[in-house]
């Protein structure tokens, strides 16, 4: 079933995919609009990816992207990415703002691995397993964030939730950050564990 998301998204969201499979760059579609879709509609003003692409590939990757009507939104984007490991671009079309995100952490990889096709509008993207996202907003942790678990667990009742707890607890105990596990538990509905 194809979804439905607002016009200047959906223009956006066509040339970010077209360019992306053109520029043959494995990615997946995460952020607002992958919680959109997975889970339940929300407001959003961007589009974000998670990719996996060696760093002496960014410059050719963001210069192929002019032909889909996507340029840098800020001076020295790509020295911006070197640092932040982010590609700032704006569909200039339909001004909206495009994150790409170099992943490179064995999570990051499996998540682009691991993506799914979808149908969004008339356009395949990629989009991560539920798991995947869930996990990824756990570890943002904002309140948009745990408001789109929220809406990711009441879609998708199926979803591995051990699997997402199993990742979160890694990333809490790695980051000195427990709290993230515990909201997720809260979430799941379960009571912190002390392990």
């Amino acid at each position: 079933m194809a979804e439905q998301l607002p016009a200047s998204l959906q223009a956006a969201l066509a040339d970010f995919a077209k360019w992306l499979e053109e520029a043959q760059i494995p990615a997946t579609i995460v952020g607002g609009i992958a919680a959109s879709i997975l889970g339940r509609p929300r407001l959003t003003r961007d589009i974000d990816a998670l990719a996996i692409l060696p760093e002496e590939e960014w410059a050719k990757a963001a210069q192929s992207a002019a032909r889909y009507g996507i340029v840098p939104r800020i001076d020295d984007a790509l020295g911006f990415a070197r640092r932040s490991r982010v590609l700032l671009m704006r569909h200039v079309a339909s001004g909206i703002d495009l994150d790409l995100i170099f992943g490179g952490l064995p999570f990051e990889r499996s998540a682009v691995e691991q993506s799914i096709t979808r149908d969004v509008d008339g356009v395949l993207i990629r989009l991560p397993r539920v798991e995947h996202l869930l996990i990824m907003k756990a570890v943002a942790g904002r309140p948009k964030d745990l408001e789109d678990i929220r809406g990711l667990l009441d879609a998708n009742s199926e979803a591995d939730v051990a699997e997402a707890r199993r990742w979160v607890r890694e990333f809490a105990t790695a980051t000195g950050m427990p709290r993230m596990l515990e909201e997720l538990d809260k979430l799941l509905g379960r009571r912190p564990r002390g392990s």
